[in-house]
């Protein structure tokens, strides 16, 4: 919301500088984003969150202004000229739909003149970012931007029967003021002509092309209403259509307004455009509610806040911002009394103010938080450490050890994009109600989230990268949600930078799998087997197993997916399922133990082996380990070959095994025998052959 510093003068007698002013406001809880100095003097850009429509003006912002500057707000009280003819003579207004719509109200002026608008106000809707169109659109903008309620205006000629229905929609089409047809969704809001049966507006969104002002514009209905947040809110996000006055009716405008700014754009009309304004306001009011009394009491004040704030701040505050408070205590003749008690009426304005927690926030936000000293509240119950604190903490440490920083992703993502990764056997979440068509499902897997950080970083210059989170990803079992904490890693660029005494090298495979080796032993040690994954290039990808469960996959993106990512670089993504890693965590902890330096000197060992190109170096350290010689203290893949003098089919691989015992110096039939049984199973088992040349 730009608000233009001149334009709030009119409310409010503010001698605060604008820089001034805008610190304050953000310090009361509403933010502002800039302050820009245009040839119309000071805007200040005013972020307001969704819970606070009424500072959608710039009435609404002077009202904050005079609370906190302690100024009286100027009323406004439009009183245009009326002629003898009556405005419910010459139309009529049904609402078939109150559930939609909870007020409309209708006013005609007569014999305007249509034309460019006076500099003032296409200088100050310029300001505020608003196209001037002409003298009538301009006002109707002009109001909203000035008391924060939309209006619209129709030429009332091609108004059928100049009779107004506001129903449901059902399967129909409308042409737009910006030109295009839209289809409408059954149910939402339409504004309608003669019997009904003709839309010419979209209720608190757009109007339409058929009825809308033009140049030859002689007689002019103006629209004012209210529309259930609700609706405007399914509406425009079905039709892809955000406007100035669906921002204000999705959050909830004023229905008391309503009546005022259709009186104001009345007046303005009859100043800029002439004309005769017929007697009296066509008002249709079936959500008309009685207004809520809300209590507020020092007590509960004091409790929240932990500090005082005196009676007549109390009542200023409250009063200035609407609220009407009226002390109701038995004490009401004592100030400070803590057993003060004050009612208060909620405004039109403020609908989402309905509890005494709400009011206290008001209170403390204009009185000052920075007057309230700061003080943790008792607590009411012991702390608990999360589950898995200790696993999920030595592994974070594991990681930052690693050089991988931590990230924090938003698990709403597009589905098309979540298909990319998603498993075949995996159902995806998808969201009911999603903010946009890049957020409609939850992510099945954190390589998703992953890949758009990577992604992100290398679009901004970031090549060398290694990230990590610890979230959820989200799955359907049939109509059952799965939540599964899980540990993506990602990295990209280099492993090594170049220095005095190290040449650089590039971040691979092999890094990656060290990496998650090095993770894999604070639970043990992890197992790599073949992956299909269809997202990894099959050359460097694998399947990682805790004992005999499957934790995940990692690997090295394909380049089909890297392409189509627009990635110019390789990519390294894993992904490992926390659950059971964290129990065995616990396990390797308890079982740990520690054993003094062997005394006695390590042999090693190398075998030149021939194998099958379908054998796994984890299947010969499988066939190794499964003799259970306790002199074998590692098993090692030093080199692989394939080429000349090896077979086709084939490929040979050096192994390294390091023999050490801590009774006695091995001696060398020891370690022959040892060598032997090594040979004899592999052959056994793998039909592996040792090379002699």
């Amino acid at each position: 919301m730009k608000v233009l510093y001149s334009w709030l003068q009119d409310f409010v007698a503010v001698t605060a500088s604008p820089e001034e002013l805008a610190s304050r406001l953000s310090l009361s809880g509403n933010n502002v984003a800039g302050i820009e100095n245009g040839p119309h003097g000071a805007v200040i850009d005013a972020e307001v969150t969704s819970n606070r429509p009424d500072c959608l003006s710039h009435y609404g912002i002077a009202r904050e202004v005079g609370a906190l500057y302690k100024l009286p707000l100027k009323q406004i009280s439009p009183k245009p000229a009326e002629a003898a003819a009556k405005a419910a003579d010459a139309v009529k207004v049904e609402i078939r739909s109150p559930e939609l719509c909870g007020r409309f109200t209708a006013r005609v002026i007569r014999g305007v003149k249509i034309q460019p608008s006076p500099a003032w106000l296409k200088d100050r809707l310029e300001a505020c970012g608003v196209a001037s169109i002409n003298n009538v659109v301009d006002v109707s903008n002009y109001v909203m931007l000035e008391l924060g309620h939309p209006l619209h205006t129709f030429d009332y000629d091609k108004i059928r029967d100049h009779s107004i229905v506001v129903r449901a929609a059902a399967k129909e089409k409308i042409k737009t003021l910006d030109g295009l047809e839209r289809q409408l969704d059954p149910g939402s809001c339409v504004i309608c002509d003669g019997d009904g049966s003709r839309v010419v507006g979209i209720g608190g969104v757009m109007g339409g092309a058929e009825t809308e002002i033009s140049f030859s514009t002689k007689n002019v209905l103006i629209e004012c209403a209210w529309f259930a947040p609700i609706a405007i809110r399914r509406a425009t996000r079905s039709l892809k259509l955000h406007t100035e006055a669906s921002t204000r009716f999705g959050r909830g405008a004023d229905p008391e307004m309503a009546e005022l700014a259709s009186r104001r754009a009345a007046e303005l009309i009859l100043q800029l455009a002439g004309g005769e304004l017929l007697a009296g306001v066509v008002d249709v009011y079936p959500g008309k509610q009685a207004p809520k009394k809300i209590q507020v009491t020092r007590a509960e004040l004091l409790r929240i806040m932990g500090a005082d704030v005196p009676d007549k701040e109390i009542e200023s505050i409250l009063g200035a911002l609407g609220f009407a408070p009226v002390r109701i205590d038995q004490h009401r003749g004592a100030a400070g009394s803590i057993l003060a008690v004050w009612e208060c009426t909620q405004p039109s304005w403020r609908a989402e103010v309905s509890r005494e927690i709400d009011l206290i926030e008001e209170i403390a936000r204009i009185y000052g938080l920075d007057k309230f000293p700061p003080r943790l509240p008792a607590a009411r119950q012991g702390a608990a450490r999360l589950p898995h604190f200790e696993a999920e903490s030595r592994l974070r440490e594991r990681l930052i050890g690693l050089g991988y920083r931590e990230i924090l992703t938003i698990s709403h993502v597009a589905e098309e994009r979540d298909a990319l990764f998603r498993p075949a056997d995996a159902q995806p979440a998808r969201l009911a109600n999603p903010l946009s068509e890049e957020a409609g499902v939850l992510r099945s897997t954190g390589i998703v989230t992953m890949a758009v950080a990577l992604e992100w970083n290398l679009n901004h210059g970031q090549r060398n990268v290694r990230l990590f989170e610890i979230a959820h990803h989200y799955r359907l079992n049939g109509s059952q949600s799965v939540e599964t904490r899980a540990l993506t890693i990602g990295a990209t660029g280099s492993a090594r930078e170049k220095g005095l005494y190290d040449a650089a090298s590039d971040y691979a495979f092999a890094d990656l799998k060290g990496d998650l080796d090095t993770i894999g032993t604070l639970a043990g040690s992890l197992r790599w087997e073949e992956t299909a994954a269809e997202w990894l290039n099959p050359a460097r990808r694998g399947a990682l197993f805790l004992n005999a469960e499957q934790l995940g996959v990692a690997g090295q993106l394909s380049r089909r997916i890297a392409e189509r990512l627009k990635l110019r670089q390789d990519v390294y993504l894993g992904e490992i399922n926390l659950g059971p890693f964290y129990c065995s965590y616990y396990g390797a902890k308890n079982s740990r133990r520690y054993q003094p330096i062997p005394r006695f000197p390590a042999v090693e060992r190398d075998f030149s082996l021939l194998l099958s190109d379908a054998t796994r170096f984890s299947e010969v350290a499988k066939s190794i380990s499964s003799l259970n010689i306790p002199e074998i203290a590692s098993i090692e893949a030093a080199d692989l070959f394939r080429g000349k003098n090896v077979p086709a089919g084939k490929y040979s691989l050096l192994v390294k095994i390091s023999l050490q015992s801590r009774e006695a110096t091995l001696t060398d039939t020891q370690i022959n025998d040892i060598s032997s049984r090594i040979v004899s199973v592999l052959e056994k088992q793998l039909g592996a052959q040792l090379r002699t040349a």
